[in-house]
């Protein structure tokens, strides 16, 4: 059920809801494998792409669909396909949008795995890609290839922040027949709808912002027109990697609360990344909040805000870095990110370790950067535990 003319937060608790047959004031859970057919008849048309009814879940299943379209409602696209993680997610992209012999440009500090996972195995069978800085916009016009398929951006990127600006991307991929692709799981639909802005696919890590709350992995991907909607959700279902009905329930759930989790995290971040910016300890910080921040203006144009996450360098670089996460204690020493807890990690050794040092280093990935996920606690309790750790540098 499609809710287009209720503001973001209404939709939030409405959009996706259906009636079952009690009633339920929330999305049952339909934890079922299998669906059975009312006769032989209803079973051939379902199989035939006709009628209303469920198969079996890897197809379809109500609880699942009804995350599909509340992400579709959230993120104004015409469907939402949901996965078992976000890097299945990633590979239903790269699988269903490029072949061998296809090329795709992508942004140098996209997250880790899905870097490694083209680098390592989609070039395996002859699938190329070029990773630059896209904050350039010429950088892409350069990469760009006679095979080229995809753009494929993240923004702001993981953990760099840079910040590539939509528009240029949409121009300059419809020039070339290009399909566009953004990662949106450091903004959530909340602060950031790509597809507004003309790209042709995003897709997040439901993990993170969109769940909120670290008790699940999933992804979701939401594509602005039918076509292309219909040739991932046909790779989805190949490939096996549906999220299971309990996790879209949680999801569900998590999202009703979204904005509410977000604002209190960018209050947070906001003033976090003021005392650090003016912390001797500390070399650099990148929060699209601050003034000082090379993109703010592009930020405020194309964002809702600010976000949760910080990126910041130490003046003492790895080593310091080390002893900084060792002594937290209010801020958890975890990867991920996104969840009502405020999470540290340190990217050269952990989400980023398997790439290329050189391709790390040239990404903006230094040694010494430190990734900060700010959550919903109280705030002087976060400043604290940084003013005591910085302590042991």
């Amino acid at each position: 059920m499609k809710k287009n003319n209720l503001g973001f937060n209404s939709k939030l608790i409405h959009s996706g809801m259906f009636d079952d047959q009690y009633g339920s004031a929330t999305v049952p859970i339909y934890q079922t494998s299998t669906f059975k057919f009312n006769d032989a008849d209803h079973g051939a048309n379902l199989f035939a792409g006709k009628g209303e009814g469920y198969i079996y879940t890897r197809i379809g299943n109500p609880t699942i669909c009804s995350f599909e379209d509340l992400m579709a409602d959230l993120e104004n696209g015409y469907g939402g396909i949901a996965l078992s993680s976000g890097m299945g997610a990633v590979n239903t992209i790269y699988m269903g949008l490029l072949e061998k012999g296809a090329h795709m440009v992508s942004t140098d500090a996209v997250y880790g795995p899905s870097r490694v996972v083209m680098e390592k195995h989609y070039s395996r069978f002859g699938v190329e890609a070029d990773y630059v800085d896209t904050t350039n916009p010429q950088n892409i016009i350069d990469a760009i290839k006679p095979n080229t398929k995809l753009i494929f951006i993240e923004t702001p990127s993981n953990p760099t922040m840079g910040i590539t600006d939509l528009n240029k991307v949409v121009d300059i991929a419809r020039e070339k027949g290009i399909i566009t692709v953004v990662d949106n799981t450091f903004c959530s639909p909340y602060l950031q709808k790509p597809l507004d802005f003309g790209i042709d696919v995003v897709f997040h890590s439901v993990t993170k912002f969109i769940n909120g709350h670290a008790d699940i992995v999933g992804g979701v991907i939401v594509v602005r027109e039918k076509d292309i909607y219909e040739q991932l959700r046909g790779m989805m279902v190949n490939m096996g990697c549906n999220m299971d009905p309990h996790q879209a329930y949680m999801v569900i759930r998590g999202l009703k609360t979204l904005s509410l989790r977000m604002d209190r995290s960018q209050q947070n971040a906001m003033e976090i990344a003021e005392f650090l910016e003016n912390h001797p300890k500390v070399k650099w910080v990148k929060y699209p909040g601050l003034k000082s921040y090379r993109q703010y203006d592009l930020a405020n144009k194309q964002m809702n805000g600010p976000g949760a996450m910080i990126s910041f360098e130490l003046n003492d670089g790895y080593s310091a870095g080390k002893k900084l996460m060792n002594n937290v204690e209010v801020c958890m020493l975890a990867v991920s990110l996104g969840g009502v807890e405020t999470l540290i990690q340190h990217p050269a050794s952990m989400t980023h370790s398997k790439m290329e040092k050189s391709s790390r280093e040239k990404a903006g990935i230094t040694d010494g950067l430190v990734r900060l996920s700010v959550g919903i606690e109280n705030v002087e309790d976060l400043k604290n535990d940084l003013i005591n750790a910085l302590k042991h540098i």
